[in-house]
Order: structure tokens, then sequence, then C-alpha cells
């Protein structure tokens, strides 16, 4: 499930970053983020929304 803004995917693409060992960080968030989430889920969160068709 994708999160609603741009700076929610942001923090979810850091997590999943910092997760991975691709980046270092000294945000106490991103690492709470990381630690509380699976690298699957992060993936999820982290992904653009998909474009949703019209309904009718």
């Amino acid at each position: 499930m994708p999160v609603k803004s741009e700076k929610q995917r942001e923090l979810m693409g850091a997590a999943l970053a910092y997760k991975r060992g691709e980046s270092k960080t000294s945000s106490e968030e991103i690492r709470k983020v990381a630690d509380s989430m699976s690298e699957s889920e992060l993936e999820d969160f982290a992904s653009k929304p998909e474009n949703k068709r019209k309904k009718g």
C-alpha cells in the first residue's frame, strides 16, 4: 500500500536504504521506522502510487 504523500514516500525510501545498509543516517526517525518494519513493508510503502483507473 503506497503512502499518500511524497514526504512519507521519501521517509520510507530512506528507511529502506538504511535497513539494507545502503546508507548511513543520523536521523533517529529513519532508524525507528527501519527497525519497526520489514524490508517488504518498507518496499510497499516506498513505492509510487499506481494510477487508478477511472470507474464508469
